[in-house]
């Protein structure tokens, strides 16, 4: 079995609590944890960590829309010892080795978010090639290199300064990245370091040369990880003129309550109620757009005083392009929230489509914000506040 290990811990003394620290809109160790658990190599990921913010943040990558991603994950403690400013990674891999079994290990590093799931399994394509006893993650460096002697005097280490080479024709050398390092457990145990006997080098793209150490680092690796396609570009909100929403699963729980005497009932939620009344006193048009046509939904939209109630819709998409043309509003500058299939195509359409944290899978994948609420807990005044908060 080949497992990952990912050392967190929360004592980190140049950014507290760096692990968890956003990068490009997710925790630090989001990105490495994601690569670890995309490799078809790896069939277990363990994050051992001291810190209880920590564990909570990936407990909740486990329980949340990408639940799916980080099905290998599994968060465990560590000693004291092992997590304090002297103690060696070593240290850590030994005393997990010594509680778990498995036959090889990769120690990932969660301050190296560039590295990929592409490149965990390159790496472990190259562990198995004959004659391989560990494996090391390097990136290719074209730098000329001095050195000092006794007396001060410097000369070139790796070229010769009369022939001083181009970079296409010059080798360069391998720099460790320290992305990751697989062994055999036999051998870890043996040798006491990370890697031993016969190690090869798995090269990864020279951006990933960097690391997060320091608090200027974070600006640096933004900005590669974006160009390297690692994270999306920040989407720019809008100016929402118009906010429109399903009903069931978004203003409800999507649940059917019915009385004894067959009447429907369903329970909404007075907080998107002070929600879509925020959006109206900021002179944003709001508006529920639903497949059904009963008279609950309407008693709930004249309470709420929306300015457009549509139901009983087939084609929700024509229903949104015409309300645009009444209204004098662009698509780019319409909010939408919805929860099932029928709602893709008009969040596909909208300047900014949302669902619901318990929204089908493909409606989720395709909105530009997924809440944090589920369905009937607040999803209308969350999406609200955003829009509120990006205008001002």
């Amino acid at each position: 079995m080949n497992v990952a290990f990912i050392p967190v811990r929360g004592g980190s003394k140049s950014i507290p609590l760096k692990n968890i620290k956003p990068i490009c809109g997710k925790p630090l160790v989001y990105w490495t944890l994601k690569a670890a658990c995309q490799c078809r190599y790896i069939d277990k990921v363990y994050i051992a960590t001291d810190s209880d913010p920590i564990r909570n943040t990936v407990e909740a990558f486990r329980n949340g829309t990408e639940a799916e991603i980080f099905a290998k994950t599994q968060v465990i403690g560590r000693s004291a010892e092992s997590a304090s400013d002297t103690a060696s990674t070593e240290f850590a891999m030994l005393e997990f080795a010594a509680g778990y079994s498995f036959d090889n290990i990769v120690l990932i590093q969660a301050t190296s978010p560039m590295l990929t799931a592409k490149d965990l399994d390159g790496g472990f394509a190259l562990f198995e090639s004959e004659g391989t006893d560990s494996v090391l993650s390097v990136v290719r460096q074209y730098r000329f290199l001095w050195k000092q002697d006794a007396k001060g005097l410097a000369t070139p280490d790796n070229y010769d300064v009369f022939y001083r080479p181009r970079r296409q024709e010059f080798d360069g050398y391998l720099m460790e990245n320290g992305a990751f390092y697989i062994s055999s457990k036999a051998d870890l145990l043996k040798s006491q370091n990370r890697v031993s006997g016969n190690i090869r080098a798995y090269e990864m793209c020279e951006d990933s040369a960097f690391e997060i150490d320091e608090p200027s680092d974070w600006i640096i690796i933004e900005a590669l990880m974006r160009k390297n396609g690692l994270a999306e570009e920040e989407k720019t909100l809008p100016g929402i003129k118009m906010f429109l929403t399903d009903c069931d699963g978004c203003l409800t729980d999507a649940g059917m309550y019915y009385s004894e005497q067959g009447d429907e009932m369903k329970k909404f939620n007075t907080r998107d109620g002070m929600g879509f009344h925020l959006l109206r006193s900021s002179g944003i048009i709001t508006g529920i757009v639903t497949g059904e046509s009963i008279e609950l939904n309407r008693r709930r939209a004249q309470k709420l005083k929306l300015d457009v109630l549509e139901d009983g819709c087939r084609d929700k998409a024509a229903t949104v392009r015409k309300l645009c043309e009444q209204y004098g509003v662009a698509l780019q500058n319409v909010a939408y929230i919805g929860d099932d299939i029928n709602d893709l195509e008009v969040i596909r359409m909208v300047g900014f489509g949302c669902a619901p944290a318990d929204a089908m899978p493909q409606v989720r994948e395709a909105a530009d914000y997924v809440t944090k609420a589920k369905g009937g807990e607040g999803v209308i005044r969350e999406v609200a506040d955003l829009l509120l908060h990006a205008r001002s």
